[in-house]
């Protein structure tokens, strides 16, 4: 269970551009959860994400997982137990190193390191068969430089390497935004996969509000720091695009747009 409790965050405090991002935020997410998260620019979707993470510090409040408090853990030591596939496909993948050492590397993910040899060749078969189900022809293409593949064959990698070690949760920051509709369908249908079969709790923080419908068993949406729209299981089926536009107009009414 993930809990963001009595958040506070300003950026340039003290000073003319002192601007108030989150002010007693909080938010519960249980186990086994895909959240779609949704909002317009500027509403605090993935700077939440950067506070789970600890890339941004908070100025007030607790964050936990699973009841052990890690406001004050350094971001590495939280990506031990958070998975995180960024918009950029060039993100979290080495550019410069093959497919087969990537995967060696994200295998390895929390492990002590020495000077002996990066790849276990006992694992080559494991990380081939996980290339396989993926259907892009990678499992024979291990040894060319991720750099060549093309955007959605190296997100698709990067959604494979955040899963292969035991994670608590797995953060998607619109990791299907700089890809085409084609790709990013095939992707959308890998992310459920995966969630699904290892039973992930996840987080997706998405601008097509069509995925955020189709995807996931609970839906918020964001505003200015704030969630405006909370809704699980048989709610959150019932929601069209429809809705949630109709959503984003009367906000955008309210706030003089």
């Amino acid at each position: 269970m993930l809990r963001l409790i009595d958040i506070n965050k300003y950026y340039n405090p003290g000073t003319v551009n002192e601007m108030c991002l989150f002010r007693g935020f909080n938010l519960n997410i249980e186990d086994g959860e895909f959240v779609s998260v949704v909002g317009s620019n500027g509403s605090g979707k993935t700077s939440m994400l950067n506070i789970i993470c600890g890339s941004i510090p908070v100025d007030q409040g607790r964050i936990e997982i699973n009841g052990q408090d890690i406001t004050y853990m350094a971001e590495y030591k939280r990506m031990m137990k958070i998975g995180r596939v960024y918009q950029n496909p060039a993100l979290g993948t080495c550019p410069n190193m093959t497919i087969l050492e990537n995967m060696s590397l994200a295998d390895n993910k929390g492990k002590a390191f020495d000077l002996k040899r990066g790849t276990d060749k006992k694992r080559i078969d494991y990380y081939r068969e996980l290339l396989r189900k993926l259907g892009l022809g990678l499992e024979d293409k291990m040894n060319i430089e991720v750099g060549s593949l093309s955007g959605g064959q190296r997100q698709a990698l990067a959604l494979v390497m955040a899963t292969m070690t035991p994670i608590e949760f797995l953060i998607l920051d619109e990791h299907t935004a700089a890809l085409d509709p084609k790709t990013a369908e095939l992707i959308m249908v890998l992310t459920d996969n995966i969630v699904k079969e290892k039973k992930i709790t996840t987080i997706m923080v998405t601008h097509n509000l069509r995925y955020a419908v189709e995807y996931g068993n609970r839906l918020l949406m964001m505003h200015q720091g704030e969630i405006v729209l909370d809704k699980y299981g048989e709610e959150k089926n019932k929601l069209k695009v429809d809705d949630i536009l109709d959503i984003f107009n009367e906000i955008s009414i309210e706030c003089g747009n």
